[in-house]
């Protein structure tokens, strides 16, 4: 059944830059109607974690197991954050093992990596968890109404309101709409939502606003790099060769290994009932195509089990896996943006009442979740700025 809903702003999207702003907005319009719409079934975005139906008990964080900030420009507001964040106990310092392995799969910890500059966070319960204690802080009167499973499909701005449209025909009006993903602004919208025309161009046409068509412009540069993630319920009984206890441990393939294995970053998950969990991340192009062009899934998870058992052959801390694991894949159609990044100058449009964040924005944290947190901390002050 098709519904019609007004607030005085909407949210599309609902990763941890959507919930920073949101909280943080809250904190300054408890009295607005606030609706947040995301297309996957919670809160998190690409810091997500999948609680599986078929393997009952195991929580895996299949995209962003912690994250890292480098802050190098000491950005007291990014600071201030993340001091919140640390004082209010939804995170900690990760002090877990991080391992760079070299072409002889030989262990190495002093190196670095756009994963690991500056200090890594872990989040104290799942990384889905994080985005909503972040709401969940300054949503204590329920002041926002989520809508989970929900794709936006549709923009349109008229006499100063936004409509917004689903794939299912449920209309959303609003006064200001906030942004969060690009994929309503960004060209590959027309091949994942089967349309003729980016939903933000067709709302705002050419030379109405210098701004969006300059937004626009840059993310028509920008590229994003998609990814397979392979989430590996392991038996009871593996168990590491040595004592490690902490919650999560890191392994880092340099880029002739990445090239050999397939293989981007493998994270060990110690869950509740003690079972080791693996995550293993792969952004290697052929590798992506060739799962894409399989006929049997289960040849190719065979694959990935040979690749890990052959790069852990002679280590000292991992044990082999037997064929005996389940795995399950998430595929990421665009999971990281690439290459240019959009100035932080044009993430508010007062004309069009309308704003944008993400880790899409330029500087430091450009396609991490520095970047999101920055700019949804940048993008809540020129908000509140343009409705007073």
């Amino acid at each position: 059944m098709k519904s019609d809903f007004t607030y005085d702003l909407v949210i599309i999207g609902g990763g941890i830059s959507a919930c920073v702003f949101a909280s943080n907005y809250l904190k300054n319009n408890i009295t607005k109607k606030i609706a947040l719409v995301e297309i996957g079934r919670g809160l998190g975005g690409r810091s997500s974690t999948r609680i599986s139906k078929r393997f009952k008990g195991w929580k895996l964080n299949h995209g962003a197991p912690n994250f890292n900030i480098s802050n190098s420009k000491n950005n007291l507001l990014l600071k201030s954050y993340i001091d919140e964040l640390l004082e209010n106990k939804f995170i900690k310092i990760d002090d877990s093992d991080t391992f760079f392995l070299n072409e002889d799969s030989i262990l190495e910890k002093n190196e670095k990596s756009e994963f690991s500059c500056g200090i890594n966070y872990l989040s104290l319960g799942s990384m889905s968890q994080l985005s909503q204690k972040i709401i969940e802080s300054n949503n204590l009167k329920g002041k926002i109404d989520f809508y989970f499973e929900t794709l936006i499909v549709d923009l349109k701005f008229n006499n100063n309101e936004w409509l917004l449209t689903s794939k299912n025909g449920d209309k959303f009006t609003s006064k200001y709409l906030i942004c969060s993903t690009n994929l309503l602004l960004h060209k590959r919208s027309l091949k994942i939502l089967n349309i003729n025309q980016i939903p933000l161009r067709k709302a705002i046409p050419l030379n109405y606003d210098k701004k969006i068509d300059l937004l626009l412009n840059f993310l028509e540069e920008q590229t994003f790099i998609p990814r397979l993630t392979f989430l590996i319920y392991t038996n009871e009984n593996y168990s590491y060769k040595d004592f490690y206890s902490k919650k999560q441990r890191y392994f880092y393939l340099k880029k002739n290994l990445e090239k050999k294995f397939r293989f981007e970053r493998i994270i060990f998950q110690r869950q509740v009932n003690n079972n080791l969990g693996i995550v293993i991340h792969s952004k290697n192009k052929e590798f992506v195509n060739s799962y894409l062009n399989a006929k049997d899934e289960e040849v190719f998870k065979k694959k990935i089990i040979e690749n890990f058992n052959k790069l852990f052959e002679d280590n000292s801390i991992v044990n082999k896996l037997t064929f005996d694991e389940k795995i399950s894949i998430m595929k990421w159609r665009a999971s990281q943006p690439s290459g240019i990044a959009v100035p932080l100058s044009l993430q508010v449009s007062r004309k069009y009442r309308i704003g944008f964040c993400g880790d899409w924005f330029e500087g430091d944290g450009f396609s991490r979740i520095e970047g999101s947190i920055l700019s949804a901390l940048i993008l809540e002050k020129k908000i509140n700025d343009l409705i007073k």
